[in-house]
């Protein structure tokens, strides 16, 4: 049996190396096209949150209003193309004449961009990890409302990148107490006390916070405090 498996073993094996060549041209690719498309694009918020939210959801709503907000307040508005809460950032964007910015991934299910991205600004990405790296790199904050697995990633992507001071620190704000309050719990009884596996300044990378308003405060005010320029994150 092993010898009639190690041919074929061994022709995908030179079949998957050459892919592998093939793909690290794709890759260098679409990072070049994402840096020369964000390049000029200024300074932006990243907002986050579940694709699956209704427009008639409260979340959605809040979406909206939060980028309206950060567009008068001088922001771009980066989100991940799709429907959703992404749809109402883009959309609060748009609304006020801002810059709006979509970084769409290209799914064999679910997401198609929405329609409040600027034309010149709606990216459709093949791989997750160059999509995230145009998230950070391009951000000055990252706004994280109610979603599922795909939040997480982003959100805990921010925060390690933080953490080990990989990027600058920038704000880093969860939108909506009722959602977020039991993963900041057990953060702090489970990761923090029970186990030492965080330090307890971690914990202030993630306000909790439920009004519009108080969003783009905490965002000015940290920036103001910290006499930061809004520059693209270059440590990355």
């Amino acid at each position: 049996m092993s010898d009639s498996l190690s041919p074929r073993i061994m022709k995908q094996w030179t079949q998957i190396k050459g892919e592998n060549a093939w793909t690290m041209f794709k890759v260098i690719a679409e990072f070049v096209d994402g840096f020369e498309s964000l390049n000029r694009i200024g300074p932006c918020i990243s907002i986050f949150g579940s694709a699956r939210t209704k427009a008639d959801h409260p979340n959605y709503q809040k979406a909206v209003e939060i980028a309206q907000l950060l567009t008068e307040a001088g922001f771009g508005i980066i989100t991940g193309g799709g429907p959703g809460i992404m749809e109402a950032a883009n959309k609060g964007a748009s609304m006020q004449g801002g810059v709006s910015v979509g970084l769409n991934i290209d799914l064999p299910f679910e997401q198609s961009h929405n329609a409040y991205i600027d034309e010149d600004k709606n990216l459709v990405h093949r791989y997750f990890f160059v999509r995230k790296v145009m998230f950070v790199k391009y951000a000055q904050g990252f706004v994280v409302l109610p979603g599922g697995f795909g939040t997480m990633d982003e959100l805990f992507e921010v925060l390690t990148l933080i953490q080990t001071k990989k990027i600058t620190r920038v704000p880093v704000i969860l939108v909506g107490s009722a959602y977020w309050s039991g993963l900041k719990a057990w953060i702090v009884n489970t990761m923090l006390e029970a186990s030492a596996n965080i330090n307890e300044i971690d914990l202030d990378l993630i306000p909790i916070l439920d009004d519009p308003a108080d969003v783009v405060d905490y965002i000015n005010r940290f920036f103001a405090e910290r006499h930061d320029e809004l520059t693209p994150n270059y440590t990355l």
